[in-house]
């Protein structure tokens, strides 16, 4: 026989002591219950406080209430723990995943368990039973007003979870706006200091200084020279397989380790960048080939082999693999 789980939702706190008033719309799991109370696993709470959900862990079928009991990962996906939804469609037999109702991202099986009932489930069981013929008028009109109720709060709660769905996009969007602002200053700090070392040691006659560029294996080195003197010190600095290269980040690396100078600690751990810019070189699978490579032009610009333009559907999905956009004077 399946297990059976019973969770709490936090509705309100009748009492402001109560220690569950600051987190309503918290769930915890039950443990016990008496006659007024559901014990959890960090404190009572008052029936009346609560909304019940009793559990099974199995696969979903269609048309079931599934419980988010486990969001991972947190942050990435546009549902979390508490929220409830209807199973639309078994999107993996084997992984046991689903769809749901109103949500584009699918579920994994150990996130969700089924609800088998709840107070919610039998309030709308008992709805259906209701003959409004028999009722007479204050019955009627009393019902009305409870039926105007219950749909106040499921548009509430429909509009709760669209503005939490919207809020974790905008915070994902800042994140990623604030990732490549701070890349873009990084790369403007790494040429303004390129500059300032091979000018200082122009001026100070204590370095001849050259850099070496290799786009094919994403590398930049520097050599150090003393003026009049056979003697030399070499820096290198090279991208990781994984890693955007920008080639003004690594002269800055480059040169840096042939002078034996400390190398910043945002040079080495750059954050990566998110917006597809004309001058960049991009990865990206085309119907021709797994792992192709291309120029990012304009869209006014003629495209051909190895270039695509900005605005095109390869640009939406490829990966920035180089933003040292050199050739257009950055």
């Amino acid at each position: 026989m399946t297990e059976t789980k019973k969770y709490v939702r936090i509705k309100k706190a009748k009492f402001l002591r109560s220690w569950y008033s600051v987190y309503i719309g918290r769930m915890y799991i039950v443990i016990g219950e008496n006659e007024s109370e559901y014990i959890t696993h960090v404190g009572d709470v008052l029936k009346e406080d609560a909304e019940l959900f009793v559990t099974e862990k199995r696969p979903a079928k269609v048309g079931e209430r599934v419980l988010i009991t486990v969001a991972a990962p947190i942050g990435e996906q546009s549902y979390e723990t508490g929220d409830v939804f209807v199973a639309e469609s078994l999107y993996d037999p084997f992984t046991k995943d689903i769809q749901v109702l109103g949500m584009p991202d699918f579920i994994d099986y150990n996130e969700y368990e089924v609800i088998v009932n709840s107070e919610v489930k039998n309030e709308e069981a008992g709805e259906m039973k209701i003959d409004l013929n028999g009722m007479g008028d204050h019955e009627l009109y009393a019902h009305g007003e409870a039926v105007m109720e219950a749909i106040k709060k499921r548009m509430f709660q429909a509009g709760f979870r669209a503005a939490k769905q919207a809020q974790r996009k905008l915070a994902k969007m800042n994140t990623e706006k604030s990732s490549q602002a701070r890349r873009d200053e990084i790369v403007e700090q790494a040429k303004a200091d390129v500059e300032r070392l091979k000018e200082n040691n122009i001026r100070l006659r204590t370095f001849n200084i050259s850099l070496e560029v290799n786009r094919k294996d994403r590398s930049v080195e520097a050599i150090a020279k003393r003026p009049k003197s056979n003697r030399a010190f070499y820096g290198i600095a090279k991208a990781a397989p994984d890693d955007c290269f920008n080639v003004h980040i690594g002269k800055a690396i480059a040169i840096r380790r042939a002078l034996g100078l400390a190398v910043p600690d945002e040079y080495l751990n750059d954050p990566q960048p998110t917006e597809v810019r004309v001058g960049d070189v991009v990865e990206f699978q085309s119907v021709y080939k797994a792992a192709e490579r291309a120029l990012v032009v304009s869209d006014d610009e003629s495209t051909g082999e190895g270039k695509i333009a900005l605005g095109s559907a390869y640009a939406d999905i490829a990966k920035i693999i180089d933003d040292s956009r050199e050739e257009v004077g950055e």
